[in-house]
């Protein structure tokens, strides 16, 4: 049965619903977690300390809002596989992530471990918890090769990435294909009842965002402080979407 989305907002689909987040204590993973709170779910948490200070989690009190609230890292398996199990929910959003192109370049890594095999290990978290009815994998219009090309992209668009935080992101969509056409397939969906999505967001904006390197918030920063503001690629072209959207 399709499900518009009208009914999910409005009609009592989130109510009491057990939805697992992770990367909560970030810009988009707080406002997600304020939004479903209001809508009457009931939310658990995962992710690292905030990673900004001062930082939207903490001054809206988002950890009133929740369930349970793990402060433990996507790249502990174990440790994500028992907060899953613990927690039982009915679907999983997934937003951990390194999400700065350019750290990427500086902890190219750690940006693997976190943005790749941080989905394997939620995903093999999740083929072990039988309550399981739904996964979102967040990830970004950079997961796809650039061409430079005149126009928007489509989601047939070939996946690629210049830099190690797009090539991973990129990956992180091929991880998601892959388990779900081999342990998720909607062929065979009456087998294990789990569907799996990706949505890929653009460049995202809003209030409670204080992160570095990102457009708007250094924008702003360099207004409040009387300083030149500096457009580090003036050329470039992204899709922009507020946060509620």
């Amino acid at each position: 049965m399709a499900i518009s989305p009208a009914a999910i907002s409005g009609n009592g689909f989130w109510s009491g619903r057990r939805v697992f987040i992770t990367g909560h204590t970030g810009f988009k993973g707080a406002w997600l977690c304020i939004w479903l709170s209001r809508l009457g779910a009931r939310i658990t948490g995962y992710a690292l300390d905030p990673p900004t200070s001062p930082s939207l989690f903490e001054l809206a009190k988002v950890s009133d809002l929740l369930h349970h609230h793990y402060i433990a890292d996507v790249r502990d398996a174990e440790r994500l596989r028992q907060a899953i199990a613990e927690d039982e929910p009915e679907i999983v959003i997934h937003m951990a992530a390194q999400p700065l192109v350019r750290d990427s370049y500086s902890i190219p890594v750690a940006t693997y471990e976190i943005n790749v095999m941080g989905t394997v290990n939620l995903l093999e978290a999740i083929r072990s918890c039988a309550s399981v009815r739904a996964v979102v994998n967040v990830t970004t219009d950079k997961c796809y090769e650039n061409h430079e090309q005149n126009r928007g992209y489509s989601e047939d668009d070939r996946l690629g990435g210049y830099d190690p935080y797009s090539s991973s992101k990129a990956c992180s969509e091929l991880v998601a294909a892959a388990y779900r056409s081999s342990f998720f397939n909607p062929n065979f969906f009456e087998s294990h009842r789990v569907a799996i999505a990706t949505a890929r967001a653009g460049n995202v904006i809003g209030g409670g965002d204080w992160a570095t390197d990102r457009l708007i918030p250094d924008c702003i920063r360099s207004l409040l402080e009387g300083e030149e503001i500096i457009v580090r690629n003036p050329a470039a072209v992204r899709p922009w979407q507020h946060v509620l959207e």
